[in-house]
């Protein structure tokens, strides 16, 4: 997939950081922060962009990913705080606290293209989900919610799964019957997210396909687009 980004370079002190965005909103697509279970909803463009974008996360270590969710069209479903989707690896060590001066300083960004390596994605997706069984298992994605935004914090397998997700989501979700009366359809759940201590309901990002208003222009895969008849020919 290509992803048309757009790269940001703020300083903090004598840091550079490295922070990019897409760089045409995904406007049909919103995130609503778990407590303890939140609801990321999407079309189909989202959810494939998202599904590049994490892709994109996996393979960039050094490099923040941010997903502006809250200026787009509100959902009419959910409920809880509609927020924004931060991604960076856990090596990077960057702290929820810090976001706030980081985000003030996205200005002047410049256009950048990136392909994604779908068949790579895969390949460690599968490695990831081959490991999670084990009872040594420690990659899980950590997670907070600061300054309306949501952080996930991970490494290259778990970031290429939630990727795979996001994949499977935006290309099935337009096949369940569901959509075709614009309903929202469950399609998967972000990998596993640490829990909180002390116990109680796990935490959990559903993943979910809507198409957008209005619905006439919708067709599932496979179904044949209805056409206005042709007018009559003149004499």
């Amino acid at each position: 997939m290509q992803l048309r980004l757009r790269q940001f370079r703020p300083r903090t002190g004598p840091q550079e950081h490295r922070v990019v965005q897409p760089r045409q909103p995904l406007r049909h697509t919103s995130l609503r922060a778990p407590a303890p279970i939140g609801l990321l909803l999407g079309d189909h463009d989202g959810l494939n962009r998202l599904a590049g974008l994490f892709s994109f996360a996996a393979y960039s270590r050094h490099t923040i990913v941010h997903v502006p969710l809250r200026d787009g069209v509100p959902p009419d479903e959910g409920q809880g705080e509609l927020v924004d989707l931060v991604m960076a690896h856990h090596s990077l060590g960057l702290r929820a606290g810090d976001w706030p001066e980081l985000r003030r300083k996205l200005k002047n960004g410049v256009p950048l293209t990136a392909r994604t390596d779908e068949a790579r994605t895969a390949r460690d997706a599968e490695s990831w989900r081959a490991r999670s069984g084990r009872t040594d298992f420690r990659e899980d994605l950590r997670h907070a919610t600061h300054a309306r935004t949501f952080f996930l914090f991970g490494s290259r397998d778990v970031f290429a799964q939630a990727a795979t997700d996001f994949a499977f989501a935006a290309g099935w979700g337009p096949r369940e019957k569901r959509s075709a009366k614009g309903q929202m359809s469950l399609m998967a759940a972000l990998p596993e997210l640490v829990d909180p201590p002390g116990g109680g309901h796990p935490v959990e990002v559903l993943i979910c396909h809507k198409p957008y208003p209005p619905y006439a222009h919708f067709r599932r895969p496979g179904e044949p687009a209805t056409r206005p008849p042709r007018p009559a020919c003149s004499p």
